[in-house]
């Protein structure tokens, strides 16, 4: 139990302060502003994914929220991480910025199971 707890907070931790802290302090900076233009999307949708992502970050560091927003969050950083692997690999081709998406996936999942292991009512 306490090796689940440490992985859990660990990997959960990581994914709020990138996916979380980094985007809300980091959004409006003309580098992220031109990643979202070069991979064709408009400049709202970077906005709208920014407070997303913050809110799916808090949802799965705040242990009041409900269970069922939890999984909710979960699902929706797998559809960013899956739509970031995409985007990429067609805009860019294949390279090294591939594994970004790839490692969060990783990071998100070990979460996730350890979120699970930690809550054995929760069904799947």
């Amino acid at each position: 139990m306490k090796r689940s707890k440490i992985i859990f907070w660990s990997t959960t931790i990581l994914i709020f302060l990138f996916e979380g802290v980094m985007p809300a302090l980091t959004s409006q900076t003309e580098l992220a502003v031109e990643g979202i233009r070069h991979l064709g999307y408009p400049d709202y949708f970077g906005v709208m994914l920014t407070v997303f992502k913050v809110l799916g970050s808090l949802a799965l560091i705040i242990p009041a929220i409900p269970k069922r927003v939890k999984e909710w969050a979960y699902a929706g950083f797998a559809i960013d991480f899956i739509s970031a692997f995409v985007s990429l690999a067609v805009v860019d081709g294949f390279g090294l910025a591939l594994l970004l998406p790839l490692i969060f996936m990783v990071v998100l999942v070990l979460s996730y199971i350890h979120y699970h292991k930690l809550n054995p009512e929760i069904k799947s």
